[in-house]
């Protein structure tokens, strides 16, 4: 019954929120001719305006910027209804979470597979991939995986019995999160994992209130917190490569948007949206002057 009343409570929550989304956006539409979004945490909201910056900086498109829409289904649910127009997607997410399928290990017949079915299905263009990949990660206290001698989730799992997990609700319910990462590893923790906001995981972490969370690889708060990524050494989970997710019929209307949109293409490595995360929560650097530096770094200026 208590998690009957929970997934009762985040539908109604999830309906609220796009039904303001759908309103507001609508509000304000005429003050651009493109509706970018981005998922509710911070790599999202910095890969959101460096999309938004290069198709204002190649193109004569206004982009207004819709930061911090909702999770996964919350902006797919909005780009296939038509109330924004592109958001960045990672592959696996797209695989598993979206389309409901399996998880495949095969980076390019990952990319093959959502390519083609989002185009048929839901009238979406995925565009080539910003060139790194951010894939969920099991983190612990470098303390913890120093003491125990821990590097991958197998060795982890003599431990978790005795430990406590703190996730997001996606993960938690993801075909591609905790049950099938349980299943493969065996997984079990002292209690039922809590469910956590993703904003709160580390400080959980680092304050001892659980012992292990899933995070993502390319977090800016991993290195400068002295945590560990565990080593997903049963490759359980599949490719995240970074994608564009853009409406066919935006495309349609807007041709020059394609090229300024494929130009990001294989511009951004891991360790370099490492340090992006990083710059922005750890030296609390605005997100626009980041993006702006990141992009006169890497020449991606304007088509002229």
């Amino acid at each position: 019954m208590k998690r009957f009343l929970t997934l009762l409570f985040l539908s109604f929550a999830v309906l609220l929120l796009t039904t303001g989304c759908t309103q507001n956006l609508n509000s304000s539409s005429n003050d651009g001719n493109i509706i970018v979004a981005s998922k509710d945490f911070t790599e999202q909201d910095i890969l959101g305006e460096l999309l938004a910056q290069q198709i204002e900086a190649r193109t004569n498109l206004k982009v207004v910027r819709r930061p911090r829409l909702g999770g996964s289904f919350v902006c797919h649910n909005a780009i296939t209804a038509g109330i924004i127009d592109a958001y960045i997607e990672y592959t696996g997410t797209a695989l598993t979470a979206i389309l409901k399928q399996k998880p495949v290990n095969s980076s390019k017949e990952v990319y093959e597979i959502i390519k083609q079915t989002y185009a048929q299905q839901f009238n979406l263009e995925v565009m080539p991939s910003l060139g790194f990949e951010n894939t969920f990660a099991m983190i612990i206290r470098g303390d913890d995986a120093k003491r125990y001698n821990i590097q991958t989730l197998s060795q982890a799992t003599q431990y978790t019995p005795q430990w406590r997990g703190g996730f997001g609700y996606e993960f938690l319910e993801r075909e591609d999160g905790f049950p099938g990462l349980a299943k493969a590893y065996d997984l079990r923790f002292a209690k039922p994992p809590q469910i956590m906001d993703l904003g709160l995981i580390y400080r959980a972490l680092i304050q001892k209130q659980v012992d292990m969370v899933a995070g993502n690889s390319t977090d800016g708060q991993i290195s400068r917190l002295g945590l560990v990524v565990l080593k997903d050494d049963k490759h359980y989970f599949p490719p995240y490569e970074t994608v564009p997710i853009v409406r066919q019929e935006t495309l349609k209307k807007y041709p020059e948007l394609r090229n300024a949109i494929a130009s990001l293409a294989g511009k951004i490595s891991a360790d370099e949206m490492r340090q992006l995360n990083y710059l922005v929560e750890g030296e609390l650097r605005e997100i626009k002057d980041v993006v702006q530096e990141f992009r006169k770094s890497k020449r991606l200026g304007s088509s002229n």
